[in-house]
């Protein structure tokens, strides 16, 4: 005879993976193919994204290949716990765009046993690290870097380089406002900027 305290629930096993990279890498692509995988396998599946990033969609992430899948937006760190009980993966787009209470939150959602899924820029435009990233790559089971390929000479790109003239951080935008460089060519333009 089993007695209900011989059945025990499946053990969850929590994590925190972040891909990184420039802009135009494939970090979304990933992400997306991730929480795909995911949801074929029945698990329950929530992916996040900040509200102020609107650019193709107010309510889907989507890559710049235009792949997408639903998601919630949301404006803080806090809504996450909020928002994920019952949840076996979390997904979440473009995690420089969050304070930095992101970092304890994936921490706190992968210790209750949910697999936690970052993606985000590791540089801003001008080479620094963005908000929370590195944090987030710090306390990360696995970290993926990906590539974009340098539109000037082919080699692996290393930053998001801006093209517009505008020294806010945050500047949400495309093809139109930046490119991405390798660290040569990054370097080159800067110093052809400064001479200028």
């Amino acid at each position: 005879m089993i007695s209900e305290y011989n059945i025990r629930e499946p053990y969850r096993r929590g994590r925190i993976e972040v891909i990184c990279g420039s802009m135009f890498s494939g970090k979304t692509e990933e992400l997306i193919r991730r929480l795909k995988r995911a949801k074929f396998a029945k698990q329950n599946v929530e992916i996040f994204k900040p509200a102020i990033d609107t650019r193709y969609s107010c309510d889907n992430v989507v890559s710049h290949d235009s792949n997408s899948i639903p998601s919630t937006p949301i404006d803080s760190s806090a809504s996450l716990i909020l928002l994920s009980s019952e949840i076996d993966v979390v997904g979440i787009d473009e995690a420089q765009f969050f304070d930095d209470g992101i970092i304890e939150v994936c921490n706190q959602l992968a210790n209750s046993g949910i697999r936690v899924i970052v993606a985000g820029l590791d540089m801003d435009f001008k080479g620094r690290p963005f908000g929370p990233m590195p944090g987030l790559c710090a306390i990360a089971d696995d970290v993926t870097k990906v590539h974009a390929i340098c539109v000037r000479c082919g080699n692996l790109a290393y930053v998001s380089h801006r093209t517009v003239d505008d020294e806010k951080q945050v500047l949400l935008g495309e093809k139109m406002e930046y490119e991405p460089l390798c660290r040569e060519c990054y370097n080159k333009s800067n110093n052809e900027q400064t001479k200028v």
